[in-house]
């Protein structure tokens, strides 16, 4: 009974060298995203100086994240999904693979809550 859904997962072990080449994460990204079903709206990914990439896949079902620290061979990355369509599990599956992380782990939460949003409330000022 939500709006949506956001999947949280934590890529540990993860390839340093792919980790600071944002072509190469932007090619994960848009490969996992395809590969669960995402329509893929836009896209931009920010190479940080020293190291690290940034990026943000804007789906038609909502949106996929990603930051990296290279320095610890780590990603972070957020599922966004409203709806049933998404394979989330394929996408994750397919990041791990990309990104060659040894071990992940992940969590999700419900965002909009529909028995909180039906109540009636203050109107917003």
């Amino acid at each position: 009974m939500a709006l949506g859904k956001q999947h949280i997962i934590e890529f540990y072990d993860c390839d340093k060298d792919i980790l600071n080449s944002v072509t190469q994460i932007e090619a994960g990204m848009k490969a996992a995203a395809l590969a669960g079903n995402a329509s893929i709206v836009n896209a931009t990914f920010h190479h940080f100086s020293p190291h690290g990439v940034s990026g943000v896949l804007v789906i038609k079902e909502s949106h996929l994240t990603i930051h990296t620290w290279p320095e610890y061979n780590y990603a972070a990355v957020d599922i966004f999904t409203c709806g049933e369509t998404i394979n989330n599990e394929e996408i994750i599956h397919i990041l791990k693979i990309k990104l060659k992380s040894k071990r992940i782990e992940s969590r999700s939460i419900l965002r909009g809550n529909l028995e909180v949003l039906k109540k009636p409330g203050k109107p917003l000022t």
